[in-house]
């Protein structure tokens, strides 16, 4: 507000090139957006993908990359997800790999990195989304340093909350290239397919101050769930996986309850409380037909993941009051 600029200004090359630093890249390796959908947009033109051209897509996924995809005309080829990691499945996608196939749209769920170096060995550019994992460790490697393109978003949800926003980043300044030209349409070294999607200095401020703070909130859900882990052992529920070559980021506290009714037990939460729900707003196999057959971890994940309220700023009292409401609902709902 000090220094006067409302829309986009300086404060988003500043937020460009420390979001870049977070993945090693160098100043100018980041492309900063008015939101993650849009990122994954312009990151498909840059890469030339449209009608004719199919995309693999996590089917346990916010509805953003499947419509990405769509927008851009291409066709979306939905890949199964692990109902134990959440993370889609990278043998389903070697087995819907086609001659057609022009990208690979991967999501690390819920602050677990996904197994990225197998769809990368697939050969068609991966494009990570890392929205919901900025700064997790994959091995000695932080996760977007794999893919061509990796796309993080600011939304108010998102473990960088700047309101709203988004940004592209890529270690190949060619590309990133192409996808700045697509930022703006009133620019004139932008082409047809150019349209208003840039992020203003207002919203950037915000994401850079918390991306300074992101090793802090990290420490602080990682404290939260081994509580909700600890407190959850005797729950008779599947806790959240851990894997030695990896960490995790706990963007989501996600649980497995094999419930008859998962709905019921979500109103039981209400009931007690504490607001819990599905990780995942709208199962795919709502919107298009015919796939019941072909992604069956998506439906056991649809019929038993919960999300437990884990953030930052919830306190350590708080945090027990949450699990013992949670309990206290599984309780009811069991007897």
């Amino acid at each position: 507000m000090e220094a006067g600029w409302i829309g986009q200004g300086p404060g988003i090359a500043q937020l460009e090139d420390v979001a870049g630093g977070l993945l090693g890249l160098p100043d100018h390796h980041g492309l900063a957006l008015s939101s993650g959908t849009a990122a994954l947009y312009v990151g498909l033109r840059a890469l030339g993908i449209g009608p004719g051209d199919e995309v693999l897509v996590a089917a346990y996924a916010c509805a953003s990359l499947r419509q990405a995809v769509m927008y851009v005309g291409a066709t979306p080829i939905f890949v199964d997800c692990d109902p134990v990691t959440f993370n889609p499945d990278p043998e389903d996608a070697r087995r819907k790999l086609s001659a057609d196939t022009a990208a690979c749209i991967v999501p690390h769920m819920f602050g677990l990195p996904a197994d990225i170096d197998l769809f990368v060995e697939l050969g068609p550019p991966v494009i990570e989304d890392c929205a919901q994992t900025v700064g997790v460790q994959l091995r000695d490697r932080v996760v977007g340093s794999f893919g061509a393109l990796t796309v993080c978003s600011f939304h108010a949800t998102k473990p960088i909350g700047g309101g709203d926003g988004g940004m592209l980043l890529s270690q190949d300044a060619e590309l990133l290239a192409k996808a700045a030209e697509l930022r703006d349409c009133e620019d004139p070294s932008g082409n047809d397919f150019a349209f208003n999607f840039k992020m203003s200095d207002l919203h950037a401020a915000v994401a850079h101050v918390q991306l300074r703070r992101l090793p802090e909130f990290l420490t602080r859900r990682r404290e939260l769930a081994a509580h909700h882990r600890a407190s959850l052992q005797d729950a008779g529920i599947g806790l959240p996986p851990r894997a030695d070559d990896r960490e995790h980021g706990w963007w989501r506290f996600v649980v497995t309850a094999d419930v008859a009714d998962l709905d019921a037990l979500l109103s039981a939460c209400a009931r007690h409380g504490v607001r819990c729900d599905r990780p995942v707003g709208r199962l795919v196999h709502e919107v298009v037909e015919g796939l019941d057959d072909h992604l069956p971890g998506c439906r056991q994940a649809w019929q038993q993941a919960c999300s437990i309220p884990l953030y930052p700023a919830l306190s350590d009292a708080r945090a027990a009051q949450v699990v013992e409401r949670f309990k206290a609902a599984l309780r009811e709902h069991r007897a």
